[in-house]
């Protein structure tokens, strides 16, 4: 006999499927990746990211405020650092007046609820487009701790609503945390890039900001000895529950789609918020396959990021956050 369960029955109609769905994406789930660089009037379209762009902190107010008109509630900051200020210990990153000091003020004078989060390495501002001091072809860990906790009670002191490390050092969570509760800002948050990749998928990102690593003698041409091996996925759990363990209030994975599995097991594995990271390369593949005709532009953008949704995110930073939200509403 024909069994009496048909699954079909729950996707006869949109009213049907939308009641039954599983994961949905709403403006709360997005954080918004803004890319800041000196100089006046300036939005300029990033070539390997159609239609993202670096911005000027004139134009910073209104961007921020159309955001949360849209109904976006955070952004995170990243800055484009002059050449004549990167250095090998990042001592511009410690400027009170830095570029990204600034851009936090910005935001929050032009929108003060917005949720202001603030990008902590020192590959900005290295001269070499590292996340660390670099020392005899290595990476310092701990003297780069060390930088990275002053650079946070910076943000932190500029207003700041939480510090997001992606430099994946270790002992970095726990650093910053004493750094900013000896400070007085108990209640900056950390979230952290606690499986954090050493992905392909970060070229146009490195277009944006000029932070590639550089190629010279004797220092590494990549980031592997701190970012992690794209085989490794219990390596993931302990990076993450260390993260946790030294203080981290929100943790994350990056990159995104080809990680699903990791989001899946970290979620699974602690009881604090989960952000992914949908990176550059991963926007750009959709822009360039859609410019050629070859893919639905806006039904795959959703679908990505649906799924990202699905596999355990509680939050997204996608560059596709105001495309999205423009077409949920």
């Amino acid at each position: 006999m024909f069994p009496y369960r048909r699954n079909r029955r729950l996707r006869a109609s949109e009213s049907l499927r939308s009641l039954t769905r599983e994961a949905s994406l709403s403006p709360d789930d997005f954080i918004v990746p803004l890319f800041i660089a000196e100089g006046k009037g300036l939005r300029e379209e990033i070539p390997s990211m159609p239609g993202y762009f670096r911005i000027s902190l004139d134009g910073l107010s209104g961007e921020v405020r159309a955001l949360w008109s849209m109904g976006l509630k955070a952004v995170l900051l990243f800055v484009k650092v002059p050449d004549d200020l990167k250095d090998n210990r990042g001592a511009e990153a410690l400027n009170p007046d830095g570029l990204m000091q600034r851009a936090i003020r910005t935001v929050k004078d032009a929108c003060p609820e917005m949720v202001v989060l603030t990008d902590v390495a020192l590959d900005p501002y290295s001269e070499y487009g590292h996340d660390g001091i670099v020392q005899d072809g290595r990476i310092l860990n701990d003297a780069t701790v060390e930088v990275l906790a002053a650079m946070s009670v910076s943000h932190a002191a500029a207003g700041a609503d939480l510090v997001a490390p992606s430099d994946m050092m270790d002992g970095r969570v726990r650093s910053i945390r004493e750094a900013l509760d000896g400070s007085g800002y108990t209640d900056a948050g950390i979230m952290s890039y606690s499986a954090k990749y050493a992905s392909a998928f970060y070229g146009p990102f490195r277009d944006a900001l000029d932070s590639a690593p550089v190629s010279e003698s004797g220092i590494p041409a990549d980031k592997k000895t701190y970012q992690m091996d794209p085989a490794n996925r219990q390596e993931a759990l302990r990076e993450t529950r260390m993260d946790v363990e030294e203080g981290a209030d929100i943790v994350m994975v990056k990159p995104g789609l080809c990680y699903l599995d990791i989001v899946r097991e970290i979620r699974n594995a602690v009881d604090i918020p989960v952000a992914v990271y949908q990176v550059s390369g991963e926007y750009a593949m959709v822009k360039a396959a859609a410019e050629k005709g070859w893919l639905e532009h806006d039904a795959v953008m959703l679908e990505q990021l649906l799924a990202i949704k699905r596999a355990g995110a509680d939050l997204i930073a996608s560059y596709f956050a105001r495309e999205a939200v423009a077409l949920l509403r």
